[in-house]
């Protein structure tokens, strides 16, 4: 079903449809609680292994690099070969076997290796989100990305909460051991899919390039990318490592503030829709930035638990903001064959920032100490940010 049939749906095809919405909700609901369930405590799950800030860095980028490679080939491969739900159950197969490999080493290589698998294994993101949108007219591109960025939060949600119960229980292996379990009645559901085969996209390089050199595409995926290196070098690697490492922070902290920065995008992702339509995108865009602004210089300039769940929380806030909206706007006037690579362009960028944030975070952090990394990220977030949004706002 294309994106303009959905506009105009025949009562009789509405039940099919709604069938669908629900399904694919179910899986991208467990797909990223299979990915997350373990994310609050992996940074210390690393370095309980005897690995260094640097090397713990490399490690929890490799979640990143690995999206950013795959993903483009993804998109490439579901338009030309017409179908998404294999992409998509494939995802899932690896979801397990990257927690498998992660539980079951005792060096970094493994680490590194089950790591990538998690990375590859989110690559599925691509054809989930245009499977999902493709149910939706394009003028809600954003309430569509809105609604899925909730629905993963939701995801994130129910795994983050888990994860300190999971480890006071069984210790850091059994969150694994959950993931895959989840991954299992993820693929199950997902066999249900009876998706339609389009007609094939045969790759053209003119075509692939002409997207590429889109401002309306790759400007949002830029400042996504920028979102994606605050969220993941401070809120998702380094605060849960200080607070557990420098703070005393137990396993029931590292859940709760994997839960609050799940929440707030849950929360802001519910609301984005509305506030662009009130107050237009760009805003909300450069109003991310600020939240980021204030979680990073918060995390830096104190030195109490209290202190870093408002850290969390203020770039949470940040993220429920930046990420639907940027989602939204890479594919909104992009038309519905050329989707696939376009998301997975989109997400290829920002999985870069994803990627490079634990990464150099980890460095800066091994040389400067980490609270002086958080106030140097925090004060780039906001200035590359302005400007892009003021780019952003100049050629959309």
């Amino acid at each position: 079903m294309s994106a303009e049939q959905a506009a105009t749906i025949a009562p009789a095809e509405q039940p099919h449809r709604t069938r669908r919405i629900f399904t694919y909700s179910a899986v991208i609901m467990l797909f990223w609680m299979s990915l997350y369930i373990y994310v609050a405590s992996l940074p210390t799950y690393v370095q309980s292994r005897g690995v260094g800030l640097a090397a713990a860095g490399l490690v929890l980028s490799m979640f990143g690099l690995w999206q950013a490679l795959v993903r483009v080939p993804v998109g490439i491969a579901a338009d030309w070969l017409g179908w998404r739900v294999p992409f998509i159950m494939g995802g899932v197969v690896l979801c397990a076997i990257g927690a498998w490999a992660m539980v079951s080493s005792s060096h970094a290589s493994g680490l590194i290796v089950g790591r990538a698998l998690t990375g590859i294994a989110a690559g599925a993101w691509v054809p989930m989100v245009v499977a999902f949108s493709s149910l939706f007219p394009p003028r809600d591109s954003v309430r569509a990305a809105g609604f899925l960025i909730l629905l993963q939060a939701l995801g994130r949600i129910v795994a983050s909460a888990a994860n300190g119960p999971l480890n006071d229980l069984g210790g850091y292996p059994l969150a694994f051991y959950a993931s895959i379990a989840i991954s299992v009645l993820a693929f199950a559901i997902a066999l249900t899919i009876r998706e339609p085969r389009r007609p094939a996209q045969t790759p053209s390089i003119r075509k692939l390039v002409n997207i590429v050199l889109r401002k309306d595409v790759l400007l949002p995926s830029l400042l996504s990318a920028l979102g994606q290196y605050v969220t993941w070098g401070l809120a998702l690697s380094f605060i849960p490592m200080f607070t557990s490492k420098t703070l005393g922070g137990s396993n029931s902290t590292l859940s709760l503030l994997a839960t609050l920065t799940a929440i707030t995008l849950a929360i802001g992702s519910f609301c984005t829709s509305s506030l662009a339509n009130r107050f237009g995108a760009n805003p909300l865009v450069l109003c991310s930035f600020v939240f980021y602004l204030a979680g990073g210089l918060v995390a830096a300039f104190t030195h109490s638990i209290a202190a870093m769940v408002v850290a969390i929380v203020l770039l949470g806030l940040g993220t429920s903001l930046n990420y639907p909206t940027l989602m939204g706007l890479s594919i909104r006037k992009v038309a519905e064959s050329e989707r696939n690579f376009a998301m997975g362009l989109h997400q290829t960028v920002y999985a870069i920032g994803m990627f490079a944030g634990p990464a150099l975070s980890g460095v800066l952090a091994q040389y400067f100490g980490i609270q002086p990394m958080f106030a140097a990220t925090a004060v780039m977030a906001i200035a590359l940010g302005g400007l892009g949004t003021w780019a952003l706002d100049k050629d959309l």
